[in-house]
């Protein structure tokens, strides 16, 4: 059974789609919302589906952690909240849980909520980033045994790039690729530009992997 994992910070417009994509799977034991001391409708979100609420300081890496600590089941499964799992996940997951290594990991093909052109082209470069660097980001979601999750040590409780982080750790010889897709809300690129957001992102991994500290990083991504 999977404990699924959500952080969230001030999530209401987005997290109630990503919960119910989840509430009611068989495969899903509980929902943990890892809140990050929301000031909007969030926790009552959470509330109403039943989920697990836990808190923490704001920060993703911190959130992750808190919630995988509060988890109680053998798999997790890390997913943020403006990202909905479509539909025939589950036998994937199943598949994955049961046939492959125990330490190994696995993500979803990213995908967002919008099919314009500019969209679609930062799609492809997502999955080309994907396979080729086998570098996949937290919005493709993180399947992982809990076993294997704490041999890694886990989410590091950094201020940004926490998800490179782990995915470093963990290895392209024991990541998997799912065929199905993590559908994630656009707004942001939208709101900032299908061109300058990637750019950001782009710049942010690369001073990470130039020894620029996360916490140095976070100032600069606001």
């Amino acid at each position: 059974m999977i404990s699924a994992v959500i952080p969230t910070l001030n999530a209401e417009a987005t997290l109630e789609q990503t919960l119910l994509s989840l509430n009611g799977c068989p495969l899903v034991g509980e929902i943990i919302v890892a809140d990050g001391q929301s000031r909007d409708a969030t926790q009552r979100l959470a509330e109403n589906v039943g989920a697990k609420l836990c808190f923490s300081e704001p920060g993703r890496g911190q959130q992750l952690a808190t919630g995988a600590e509060a988890a109680s089941q053998d798999w997790l499964l890390f997913l943020h909240a403006d990202t909905v799992l479509e539909p025939g996940w589950e036998s994937e997951a199943e598949d994955f849980m049961k046939h492959f290594p125990s330490d190994s990991a696995a993500v979803f093909r990213f995908a967002l909520d919008d099919e314009r052109f500019l969209a679609r082209v930062l799609t492809f470069f997502v999955r080309l980033r994907t396979i080729v660097f086998a570098l996949p980001y937290g919005d493709q979601g993180l399947l992982i045994s809990k076993k294997f999750y704490n041999e890694l040590s886990g989410f590091k409780p950094i201020a940004l790039m926490e998800d490179v982080d782990i995915i470093r750790r963990i290895g392209r010889l024991r990541l998997t690729r799912f065929n199905s897709r993590a559908v994630t809300s656009a707004e942001k690129f939208r709101r900032e530009g299908y061109i300058v957001r990637p750019l950001r992102n782009l710049l942010t991994l690369t001073l990470f992997f130039c020894g620029v500290s996360p916490e140095k990083l976070k100032i600069m991504y606001r």
